[in-house]
Formats: C-alpha cells, structure tokens, sequence
C-alpha cells in the first residue's frame, strides 16, 4: 500500500479510512487509488492513497476545525469536508464529496464501485449534505410515542425483533419519485447516528442518542407504520418524519462501536410491549418539551450523567431499556460469555467455520483447523479479523466481534450461493 502525501496543514486533525468495495458483491478491491482534496478546492490534491488486499485504506490524518466547534451550537462549521475521487482498473471511478472529518475521531468512509462491464449506468457518485446540526432541516412532526394498534386493524408483529434490512425511502412518504434502497439494520443506525449527533461528544451522551434511534426505528419495525399505510418501505430519509439517513456517507469509529455494543436495545415503558416512539430535536433551532434535545444531551453528558439517566431526565423516570431475543437473518445466537484460548465446544467450531468463509474473500484473515478448540492460530485469525472490520484487536471473540463475523459470513455465504 502506498500513501502519497503533497501537502499538510497545522493545527487540529481528524482520521479517515476508506473501505473500498464492488457493487455487484461487495467483494473487496485491492489497490483502488484515493485522491483527497478539500471540497472547497476539489483540484487540489492533497493526499493520495491506496487500498489492500481488504479492500481498505491506511488510517491517515487530515486537517479539521477546533474540537470547541463541536461542543456548543451556533459555533462555525466544526468538520471539514473532503472530496475523494476513486479509481481502480476495470471498474468505473467514484467520486465522494463531503466526508465529513471531525476533530479527535476517525471517520469511516465506505465506496462502492461498479465493474466496467456492466454497461452505462447512472451516477454511482456520492453528494453528503450538511450534517443536521450544521445543516437546516425540516423539525420532527410530532407523533404519538405509543401506537393504537390493539383495536385499529393493522398487522403488527408478535414480538420486537432486530430486522436485517431496513428499507430506507430516500425522501418524505409521499414522494414517489424517491429511490428505495436496502440497508443493513446496523449500518442505517450508525449512518443516522453519524448524520444527528457529533462523534466528539460524551460516549453517555452518543450512547442515549443512539439508544433513541434504535427504539424509533424498531417502532417502525413492530408497527409497520409505513407498509400498513400501503408503501414498500420500512422508514423515511426526511427528518420530518423520521430520521436523516444519508446515501453513501462515513460513519464514525466511535459511534460505530457504540451501536454494534447495544444494537439489540430498545427503550421500553411498564407494560408496553412496542418499543417507544423516542422522538427528539436539536434543542437549538427547535425546541421539544418532553422529547429528548440532542444539545441537551451533550450537556448533560458533560455533567456525567449515564445513558439512561440521560433519557429518563427527557422522557420519564418510567423508561427502561429492553433487548429484543431475536435477530433476524443470524445462523446462531451469542454464546453468553466472550470466547478466548481454552474455549471448547460447538460455539468455537460455528465461529471457526465462518471465519473461514470470510477469509477466502478477506485473504488477509488465515485459514485455520476448524476443530472446536480455540488455541493461538484462531486467537491470531480473530485478531486479524478484528483488525479488517476496524474491532479492538484482542483475540478475543466478545459480543461486537460475534455478531460481526456472523454479520460478514451471511453476506459472503449469500454472494457465493447467487454466484
């Protein structure tokens, strides 16, 4: 890998690191070449950089506003936007304009690129907006936190299950014209997070956040708002009736690493047995009683309050957090304790086999004996597996790491069962 570097400038940095990966099967792309300039000067190359056998870049540090920028309102911009431009032989260059790098944080930008043989095709180029702290959006519309569906007809599920896919509607409800694209259930939560809140603030305070979009989102999951309305979707991209949800945009490491800790949480109320419509506002340019403010919450954060006294000081000291007992599309449920050296048993062979799925596309990862004891050779392909997919490298397979290997292997599984 190559890291070709023109220029640098002073004071405050973020990180970025760019997953570069095909359209047609998200294989990983080696050697894919990424240029960077700033977004207000796109000619001006200022770092070039290629990918790896995984399809990633190097971690690299780029210039970025003050941290103070982040933490109150009504300061300048506190992120710098970049344009990438994305090449890689045989397949159709893409260009990125907006990753937004923040101070202190990594920011994780993901790329899709289509094959050359697949003909003329519309734009794969990705435009980020405005984050919408920074940004002006359309305030929340406001609902009902608890749904009627006992006597009203609609078709709700049995029980609160984590989906695979969530089917976003990239606009509002009534607007046909808008695109329909299928994400998976943790990625839309960390791409929400990243485009509602700021990366620098209090873990506490991106914990309570992320815990209202999880319960928001599965509220439209048990309900099928949408879908008994008579649309084919499961949730809106507009922040006047859901959350902003943007195509293509970087997430960031470290609420990346909070969903993947709590992505089966929901917040719940005595008894309810839907998870609560968590509704919340900036706090700034909109004000909400009895819903949760994002700016709130940052200070309360700052004041060390936990996660859930962060959401029961805005939405009742009646609130709780509930687990969801499925997760839809997983071969395997969590073993319920951390599997490390001297682990035995049907759990360490499962997790074996499926790294070994993975490593015949993330060559990286070493093929190793699929025999039921976890000894130093599967310490060693676990760690390099935590290190491809961006995990604390331990050697240890703990909840994150499980749900993410389970998580890689049905997406290369599938891809080999359609090929």
């Amino acid at each position: 890998m190559k890291i070709r570097k023109t220029a640098t400038d002073g004071g405050s940095e973020g990180q970025l690191k760019v997953s570069v990966v095909s359209a047609v099967n998200h294989f990983p792309i080696n050697h894919a070449t990424v240029s960077i300039a700033e977004t207000d000067e796109p000619d001006r190359t200022i770092e070039e950089i290629d990918t790896d056998a995984s399809g990633q870049t190097q971690q690299i540090s780029l210039p970025s506003p003050p941290l103070e920028y982040s933490m109150e309102p009504d300061e300048p911009r506190p992120y710098t936007e970049y344009t990438l431009h994305i090449t890689a032989d045989g397949y159709e260059p893409v260009t990125v304009t907006g990753t937004e790098i923040l101070p202190g944080v990594l920011a994780l930008q993901p790329v899709e690129m289509r094959p050359l043989d697949m003909g003329p095709s519309p734009s794969d180029d990705v435009l980020i907006p405005d984050h919408t702290l920074y940004g002006e959006y359309p305030p929340k519309i406001a609902e009902d936190e608890i749904k009627p569906v006992g006597d009203s007809g609609e078709i709700v599920l049995s029980r609160v299950v984590v989906p695979e896919t969530i089917v976003v509607h990239d606009g509002t409800p009534s607007n046909a014209s808008a695109p329909n694209y299928y994400v998976p259930y943790r990625d839309y939560i960390k791409n929400v997070a990243s485009s509602e809140i700021y990366a620098t603030w209090p873990q506490a305070t991106i914990t309570a956040n992320v815990l209202a979009i999880l319960s928001f989102t599965l509220n439209r999951v048990y309900t099928e708002w949408y879908r008994n309305r008579g649309y084919d979707f499961t949730i809106t991209s507009s922040t006047a009736y859901d959350h902003k949800w943007i195509y293509g945009r970087n997430i960031y490491e470290e609420i990346s690493q909070v969903v993947d800790d709590i992505f089966t949480d929901y917040l719940s109320r005595p008894d309810v047995k839907q998870p609560i419509l968590t509704q919340y506002c900036d706090g700034k340019r909109v004000t909400c009683p009895n819903w949760m403010s994002q700016w709130g919450s940052k200070a309360l954060g700052d004041q060390g309050y936990s996660p859930i006294e962060i959401i029961r000081h805005f939405y009742g000291e009646d609130m709780y957090i509930n687990s969801a007992e499925i997760i839809s599309g997983i071969p395997a449920s969590w073993p319920g304790e951390n599997l490390t050296q001297g682990s035995r048993g049907d759990k360490v062979r499962q997790m074996q086999e499926q790294l070994n799925a993975v490593a015949s596309i993330y060559t990286a990862i070493p093929t190793i004996a699929v025999d039921g004891i976890y000894g130093p050779a599967t310490a060693e392909a676990v760690r390099t597996f935590q290190s491809v997919f961006g995990l604390p490298q331990t050697g240890v397979v703990d909840y994150r790491t499980w749900y993410k290997i389970s998580e890689i292997f049905v997406a290369v599984t599938r891809i080999a069962e359609l090929t």
